[in-house]
C-alpha cells in the first residue's frame, strides 16, 4: 500500500543538511530552485550507489562493457532522437495559487487516491474476516471496489487517449470532469493545458553572431547510440551485448519539487541491450526480472517496490514498465525499463547518412539491431536508499537515536574508528588501525565528545560498525566493534579485524 508521509519527507530533508548529505544549491544567495549540492556523506553515498550498479551492471556481466560520452553532443543528435519535436511535458496552472503541473501527474495522482479507497476496503474487509479472506475474490466482486476499478479503468483509457492524440483539451476536459483540485489552493480554477519542452539550448562557438545552438543533453542515451558502432567493433562484440553508461543530464523542469526527486540537473544510470530483432519481448520480460532482483537484493523492503506498466508509450517504445518504489510522497517511478525497438539507430542513419547495422555472421546477414533499455535516476536512488534507511528509535533506557540503517555497501564509511578518550595512547593505536584499514575500505575517525556521542552521530550517518580503542587494547590487543543496527557489542582482536569487517560490510 502506497504511503504518503510529508513530514517524513521533512525530517530527511532536514537530517540530510545536519548530517552533511545534501544542502541547497548556492544557498548563501538563498539557493536555486530545483538545485541540489551533495555534502561530503552525500558525495560518498552517490559514488557508492554509482559502483554497485556498475558492478552489477558491467563487471558481473560479460557482454557489457561502459563508456562516457561527452554532455555536449551535435545538435542533429535531439533532431533525430526525436526530443526536438516531442520532448514535451503537459503544463497546466492553478490561477488562484499560481501553481504550475503536469496535467497528467495530476490524474495519476488523483488515480492514486481512488486505488487508495480500494486498499482501505480490502483492509476493512480483511480485519473483518480474518484468516478466510481471499483478497482476489473480494476484489472481483465486491461492488464498491468494482465501481472504483471501473472508474480507474475509464479515466486511464481517456487519458491515454488524450496524450496518444496530443489533444490537450480533452486533458483539460478530463481534469474538470473528474473534479480534480490544486493541492494549494483546493480550488478547480484552471488554465489551458500546453506543451513546453524540456531541454536546455546554449550556444557553442567564439562569437555569439556565429555561434550554433547546442543543447545540453536531457538523457545519456543517445551518447550510446551515437557510439553503438564504434564500442561493437572495437570491443568485438557480438549481439546480444549492452553498453553502459553514467553521467550528468539536464531538464528545465517547470514543475521541480519533492527534494531531489525532481531536479534540473540530475544523474543517469543508463544501460542499452543490443539484441537481434523479433526477441525483443522475451529479453524486456529478462531485464525487468534483472533489475527487480537487484533492488530487492538492498534489503530496503520488497513491499517498497512494484511494476507500473506505461499507459502512454513514447514514440520510441513498444513497451515499458516502471520499477515504482515507495518514497514518502507515495509510489513513483524510480527506474525504467524500454523495449526501444530499432528506432534510435535507424532514426540516427537517417539523419546522419552512415550506416548503424550489425553483421551477423551466424546469419550472414546485417540488420539494425533492437534495444532493450534500463534507466535509473541515480538521485532518486539516492533518495529511495535515505527514505527507507531513516528511522526513529526508543531505545530501552527510554531515549531515542535516529539511525539511518543504509545497505552496509552503500555507507559512506564502513568503519568509525573511536579511542575510548583523547589520551593514554589511545588515539595513536586508534589512528595505527586506521590506517590499516583505510586502503581497504572508507573508514573515519573521531575523538571529540563522549564515545556515546560519537555513536549517535556515526548512527546518524550510517557508519556499519564502530571500533573503540581503550585501554585494554593497549593490553591484549583487542578493540570493541559494534554493530550500528543492533547496538551488539564484541571483543576481536586486532589480527582478525580486517577478514571479520570485510565479511560484514561486503
Amino acid at each position: 500500500m502506497a504511503k504518503q508521509d510529508e513530514n517524513l519527507l521533512k525530517k530527511i530533508i532536514a537530517h540530510s543538511k545536519e548530517y552533511g548529505f545534501v544542502f541547497p544549491s548556492s544557498e548563501i544567495y538563498d539557493g536555486l530552485g530545483a538545485v541540489y549540492d551533495y555534502g561530503q556523506n552525500g558525495a560518498q553515498l552517490k559514488i557508492n550507489i554509482r559502483q554497485y550498479w556498475w558492478k552489477a551492471m558491467v563487471q558481473h556481466e560479460e557482454n557489457i562493457v561502459g563508456i562516457d560520452a561527452a554532455i555536449f553532443m551535435h545538435p542533429t543528435t535531439w533532431k533525430a532522437s526525436g526530443h526536438v519535436d516531442a520532448f514535451n511535458d503537459p503544463l497546466i496552472d492553478n490561477k488562484d495559487s499560481k501553481k504550475r503541473y503536469r496535467a497528467d501527474n495530476l490524474i495519476e495522482d488523483h488515480i492514486a487516491k481512488i486505488e487508495g479507497k480500494i486498499n482501505k476496503e480490502v483492509a476493512k474487509a480483511a480485519k473483518r474476516f480474518g484468516d478466510s479472506f481471499d483478497q482476489a475474490q473480494f476484489v472481483d466482486t465486491n461492488p464498491r471496489v468494482m465501481k472504483y476499478k471501473e472508474q480507474i479503468e475509464g479515466i486511464e483509457a481517456r487519458m491515454k487517449a488524450a496524450l496518444d492524440s496530443g489533444n490537450l483539451a480533452d486533458m483539460k476536459t478530463l481534469i474538470e470532469d473528474e473534479g480534480i483540485v490544486c493541492p494549494i489552493s483546493g480550488s478547480r480554477n484552471w488554465t489551458d493545458v500546453r506543451q513546453f519542452n524540456l531541454m536546455f539550448g546554449t550556444e557553442i562557438g567564439s562569437l555569439a553572431e556565429g555561434a550554433n545552438k547546442v543543447y545540453l543533453r536531457p538523457e545519456t542515451a543517445q551518447g550510446i547510440f551515437v557510439n553503438y558502432l564504434n564500442v561493437q567493433k572495437t570491443g568485438r562484440m557480438k549481439i546480444p551485448f549492452g553498453i553502459a553508461q553514467t553521467g550528468k543530464a539536464f531538464r528545465n523542469e517547470i514543475i521541480a519539487r519533492q527534494f531531489i526527486f525532481r531536479m534540473r540537473e540530475f544523474e543517469q544510470m543508463e544501460m542499452q541491450f543490443f539484441i537481434k530483432p523479433g526477441e525483443e519481448m522475451a529479453w524486456y520480460e529478462k531485464w525487468k526480472e534483472k533489475r527487480i532482483n537487484w533492488h530487492k537484493a538492498l534489503g530496503l523492503g520488497e513491499e517498497n517496490y512494484r511494476f507500473h506498466d506505461h499507459l502512454n508509450l513514447a514514440h520510441y517504445a513498444n513497451a515499458a514498465s516502471d520499477i515504482e518504489f515507495n518514497f514518502p510522497m507515495g509510489f513513483k517511478e524510480l527506474e525504467g525499463i524500454h523495449s526501444r525497438t530499432d528506432f534510435d539507430l535507424k532514426a540516427h542513419e537517417e539523419h546522419s547518412g552512415k550506416k548503424l547495422r550489425y553483421f551477423d555472421s551466424e546469419e550472414d546477414r546485417s540488420y539494425v539491431p533492437y534495444v532493450i533499455e534500463t534507466s535509473i535516476g541515480l538521485d532518486r536512488m539516492f533518495l529511495a536508499v535515505l527514505s527507507a534507511s531513516y528511522k526513529e528509535e526508543q531505545l530501552e533506557d527510554g531515549s531515542e537515536r535516529v539511525v539511518m540503517s543504509l545497505p552496509a555497501p552503500l555507507a559512506p564509511y564502513k568503519v568509525g574508528v573511536l579511542p575510548l578518550i583523547a589520551k593514554d595512547g589511545l588515539p595513536e593505536k586508534a589512528r595505527e588501525i586506521m590506517n590499516e584499514l583505510k586502503y581497504e575500505t572508507e573508514c573515519v575517525y573521531e575523538e571529540k565528545d563522549s564515545i556515546g556521542k560519537r555513536y549517535r552521530r556515526q548512527d546518524a550517518i550510517g557508519t556499519p560498525f564502530c571500533i573503540t580503542v581503550d585501554h585494554q587494547t593497549l593490553e591484549d590487543g583487542t578493540v570493541t566493534v559494534r554493530d550500528r543496527d543492533t547496538m551488539a557489542q564484541e571483543r576481536i582482536s586486532i589480527e582478525a579485524l580486517r577478514a571479520i569487517l570485510l565479511q560484514k560490510y561486503r
